[in-house]
Formats: structure tokens, sequence, C-alpha cells
């Protein structure tokens, strides 16, 4: 008789399963020498596994059939002699009474839409010189550009050349100009122009809801995980055969480090795309969670929810991290649902990535939030925000408290936050500044931990936000900076939507994950047009990156913050600007913002004052006007000052 989830959930619980079964090594999958290639396969309810070979990845029959044995309970053995590189594989398990052809969860190449994996030499997928790729020096203060590879460079606008536009290779092409004019700077040279320091893409293992067949004009964000160590094969200029993904994405991180920034996965360990895939076939239901009941739990609101606090599961998810960062020199990672993971997985990932690269050198953030309630075992502690005192101090969180308090609530479309009309918000304005924290308690052990941003691929953009709550469009290009000049003067790490600096629209749709790419696409026409709004930006990123008392990360940042300016509509700060190691023109910092339809005069402490950005201008620290006593804020406004040692 079958088992039901609840008795393979019972099963894989006790002791007697734990003791014989989990599988301490490393050498999962297809491990491949010029001589032979050993498959090993962890299958610890199967009664028969044998490996199917082929010369194709796709329809073609196998050619060769080889039975496997048991090497070590229940991870099944075979070794086959010869160079099998570029050959493809499956696997026949026998389970209960079923028996099934599954690809390899440890795959690191497959074919056409993950369906059968391939043997691979993973050296002959390196570009030229990719041995001595590195990533560039790290700076004062992280940049976040957040990036979809096929919205990148879809807009004809953007003057790609045809063969890359979608395409990995895009990012090789750092001189692209609008309607290739030579002047107007797009993709690459726009973003240095900008003086983003990270380039965070959107989900680029395999997925699937996307047909890398006839993938065209098919638009999904890729929050559907297929093959989790598996670069996607839409995004490359031959999907069939799977070296050819694993060397264009290589080469698209080694053209990003050469021209100077840092590189981060958005990985998706929190669910699967659908049930029907290796882990199921070859460990039912453990890699899963399951109710006491026997539904499946569904805490990501896509059907499934994986398992991390199981020893094989965990394992899995921190071999994966630490083989994008080994073979595809990935910078760090931002974690979808993180908080479906539990707190323990995400301190060993943090640790393991300390011990081999440095303390803080991969930067680590994600979601600290859940779809709905998830059925985590073990007693294990969810990464959520308000667990976030259990994190290692370099785990970062979205802060969806500075979102909602800067522009309003994502979830109701015309309800406002401080910069368009909210009211009662200024202590959670205030409290944003501090990196989430109050006055009283430090809820955060360290500005590290959080993510200061206004919007992301969720929910609506800021403009279309904006959009839904002031109709009057010169008030909203005055709220937007006012938006922007406060989460950029927020403690924390700055993250924000690629094309938000030039008030990126996708028409006020919320949910555009398999929209047209014609919503969804990068509009570089759009990006010249609001070149003021693109230039506010950059000059608030050239003077953050100058000012030790916003981009400090350490603990003692929040204290900081000497004095709070508070009144209706009106909140302020002033901020302890010395950084040991670090000469700075301003020994103290005074930023106000002003939501009211009023210019509001502000006393300043004594002393000279030089005005270094306000709503109109984020360039005015390059020639500072000079002010004693008092300065006034203009309305919907921000100032920000610099007081001269």
């Amino acid at each position: 008789m079958k088992k039901t989830k609840k008795q393979w959930k019972e099963y894989y619980a006790s002791a007697e399963f734990k003791k014989k079964y989990e599988y301490a090594g490393n050498d999962l999958g297809a491990v491949w020498t010029e001589e032979k290639t050993v498959f090993k396969l962890w299958s610890p309810a199967a009664k028969e596994v044998s490996l199917h070979l082929y010369q194709d990845g796709y329809d073609v029959p196998s050619y060769e059939v080889h039975p496997m044995a048991e090497s070590d309970p229940g991870v099944w053995f075979c070794q086959v002699p010869g160079d099998l590189h570029g050959v493809y594989y499956d696997f026949s398990i026998q389970i209960e009474e079923e028996i099934c052809l599954t690809y390899d969860p440890y795959a690191r190449a497959c074919g056409v839409n993950g369906k059968r994996s391939m043997v691979i030499d993973l050296k002959k997928t390196d570009p030229v010189g990719w041995e001595n790729d590195t990533a560039p020096a790290a700076g004062n203060e992280e940049f976040i550009y957040e990036l979809h590879v096929k919205e990148f460079s879809w807009d004809k606008a953007g003057g790609f050349p045809e063969e890359c536009r979608g395409r990995y290779s895009a990012f090789q092409c750092p001189a692209t100009t609008l309607h290739n004019d030579g002047e107007h700077a797009t993709g690459i040279g726009w973003l240095k122009r900008l003086g983003v320091t990270h380039v965070q893409l959107m989900p680029v293992y395999d997925f699937g809801s996307v047909d890398e067949r006839e993938s065209g004009d098919q638009f999904n964000w890729g929050y559907d995980p297929v093959n989790y160590n598996i670069p996607e094969g839409s995004y490359s200029s031959d999907p069939y055969h799977g070296e050819i993904r694993i060397k264009e994405f290589k080469e698209l991180v080694q053209s990003l480090h050469r021209e100077g920034f840092r590189v981060i996965m958005d990985v998706v360990y929190n669910h699967t795309f659908s049930l029907e895939n290796c882990f199921q076939k070859t460990a039912p239901w453990y890699y899963y969670r399951v109710h006491d009941d026997g539904t499946v739990s569904n805490g990501s609101a896509c059907g499934n929810d994986v398992a991390s606090e199981r020893p094989m599961c965990s394992k899995y998810i921190l071999e994966s991290v630490l083989y994008w960062v080994d073979e595809y020199h990935i910078d760090g990672f931002r974690f979808d649902l993180m908080g479906l993971l539990d707190v323990d997985l995400m301190n060993e990932i943090r640790h393991e990535l300390d011990v081999r690269y440095g303390k803080g050198e991969k930067l680590i953030y994600g979601e600290p939030w859940t779809a709905a309630e998830t059925a985590m075992e073990d007693k294990r502690v969810q990464a959520l925000s308000k667990n976030i005192g259990l994190l290692d101090e370099n785990i970062g969180m979205f802060s969806d408290h500075i979102r909602d308090s800067i522009r309003g609530c994502v979830f109701i479309k015309n309800k406002p936050g401080f910069v368009n009309g909210g009211k009662g918000l200024e202590d959670a304005v205030l409290s944003s500044i501090r990196a989430w924290g109050s006055k009283k308690k430090k809820i955060v052990k360290a500005p590290s931990q959080i993510i200061s941003y206004l919007s992301c691929h969720d929910n609506q953009t800021l403009w279309d936000k904006l959009q839904e709550t002031t109709r009057d469009e010169k008030l909203r290009r005055r709220q937007y900076r006012l938006a922007v000049g406060i989460y950029m003067t927020c403690l924390g790490r700055i993250f924000f939507l690629s094309g938000e600096e030039f008030l990126r629209t996708k028409n006020g749709l919320d949910n555009s994950y398999n929209a047209d790419i014609s919503i969804n696409r990068l509009d570089w026409a759009r990006a010249w047009e609001e070149q003021e709004m693109a230039d506010y930006y950059r000059g608030l990123i050239l003077l953050r990156d100058r000012l030790p008392g916003l981009f400090d990360k350490t603990c003692n940042a929040p204290d900081r913050i000497k004095t709070y300016i508070k009144g209706r509509g009106v909140v302020g700060v002033t901020v302890d600007n010395v950084g040991e190691g670090y000469p700075c023109r301003w020994e103290t910092l005074c930023v106000v913002y002003n939501s009211t339809h009023h210019a509001q005069e502000i006393k300043l402490p004594a002393g000279e004052w030089e005005m270094l950005a306000s709503e109109s201008d984020s360039f005015l620290w390059q020639d500072p006007v000079r002010t004693e006593d008092t300065a006034v804020v203009e309305p919907v406004g921000m100032l920000l000052l610099g007081k001269k040692e």
C-alpha cells in the first residue's frame, strides 16, 4: 500500500531514518573526469535505480542503461568509463510499486527545459581569463540595482545588437546608446553613470515558466525553480546544448565585474515550480512540508513549501549557494520569501561564506515574510522580521516598514505615506532613519541588517503608486524626490528597482510577473526623457558615499543620531558624521524632511552649515551655499546640511 503524505512525514521524522539515511558526502550528482564519470543519487526509499544515457537533451531514446547499486544507505552509485562530457542522462527509479524517470537534483548542466541532466567538464565552459576574474573592490556603500535579464535589453531603443536582446550576451555590450546615437548611454554605460555598485539579477537559475524551445516574446520573472544549480536556458543563444548557457552566464558575470559591478543572485529556495519534479521522484515528500492533517503546506502561495529544516534539504541549499559562488563567482544572494527558511540555515550559510571569503564579503539578504502559514518542523524558527535579532548581523532584510512609511501601503493602492499626504507617520519616518529601530530600543543588531528601499519588482512602481494618490503631476514629482531623499539618507543598505531613477511605470500594474514584455521592458527613451530625475539619484549616490554618518553599518551607527526634529508633517535629525580613517568635510549632518505644502524654517545648532542637497538639487555639495542659525525647507521638500569641522 502506498504511503500517505502524513506517513512519509512520520517516516522522515523517525530516529531510525535520520541515523541511517542522512548522507555527509559532497559528491552527489555526476562527477566528471576524462577517464570516467561517477554518478551518485540520494534516494533513500528507492528499491531499484538505473542510469540512462542519451546523445540528445530532449527527445532521442537512451543509448545505454546502467543499473545502479547502493554505495551507502540511500545513495545509489554507478561508474561509467570514458569521457562523457556532453552526454545527457536521467534516472529510472522504483519507489513502492511505481517506476518513473527523473532528472538529477544535483545536476550542473541540462538540456532544453531541464528535462534531462548533462555530464559536464566545467573547465570547458570557462571564458577566456576566467581564472583571473574577481569582484571589484568594495566601496563605502552598497547601491543595489534590481535587474531582470530580459527586461534589461529588450527595448530596441536601447541600441543592443539584435542577437543580444533579452539575453545574457547583452551584458557584454558596455557601450550601447539610445538608438545607436553614440551619445546617450544605455545598458551598462547607464548603470556606470548612475553609480550603482551591485547588480541584483532576478532569477537566472533554470526555471519552468518559459518554454526554452521558443522563448521569443515569452516573459516571466522566473520564480519557478526547476534546476537550482544550472543557469536558465531562455536567456542563452542555444538552450539545446547545456554548456552554452553556462559559459554565457559566466561571461555575464565576468563582464559586470570588469565594468565595476558586483553580482547578486535572486534565489528561490522556498518553493519549486511544481510538485512534479526530481525532488519528489527521488524522495517523496522529504523536501516539502506537510501539515499534520496531511495537507500540503503552502506558505509560498505557489503550491508548496520547501522543508529547509530537514538535514538533506538544508545541506542541499547550503551546497547550492556555495556552488554558485565557487563556480560562477557570485557576490551575494537575495532570498525570496526568506521567512519560509529557518534561522539556523540562514546563519549556517552566512557562517560558511564568511569562513571561505571573509566576514561580510558576500552579501546576504531577503524578504522577511511569507505569503501564508507554513508547517515548519523540529521547533525551528522562521527567518521573519520579528526574529531579526536571532540572525547574524550580516543577514539583511527588506524593510517594508521604511517603504510603506514613506510611500504608503503597497496592498492598499490609494493609502498614502508620509510624502503623499499620510498623517501621523512622523515617528515611523524617524525609526526608518535609524534603520528600523526606535529611540528607546534597538530592534536590530546593526544597519547591516536593513535594506532601505521604495520599490522592487513586486507591487506597483514608485511612480505608479504616487499616481494612485496624487493627480497633480508637478506635486507628484516633488513627492517622488522627497521620497528618494528620505530613503537615500536612512541608515542601512540602499536598494532600488531598475528604472526607478527614471520614473519607471508599468501602467499601474502591480503584479507583472507574466505580463507582456512591452510592459516589463526597461524604456531607454524614457530614461533620457527623465534624465533630471536620474541625475537626482546620481547626486545622492555620490554624496552618500562620502558621508560616514550615513554609510556606517556597525552596531553603533544608530547612536550617531544626536537630536530629533519633529512637527506635524516635518521630521529631521542631526547625525555625527565623523568617520575614523575617513576624512570628511562635515563633522555633523542635519537632514530635514517636510511633507507639508508650506515652507518650514528650521533652527540649526550653532555653527556654519553648508547646504549639501535639497529636493531640487542633489549636487549642492559640489558648490555649497552657507548658512547659520536657520534654514528653510521648501514645501514637499528635503534639505541635507553639513557642519564644517
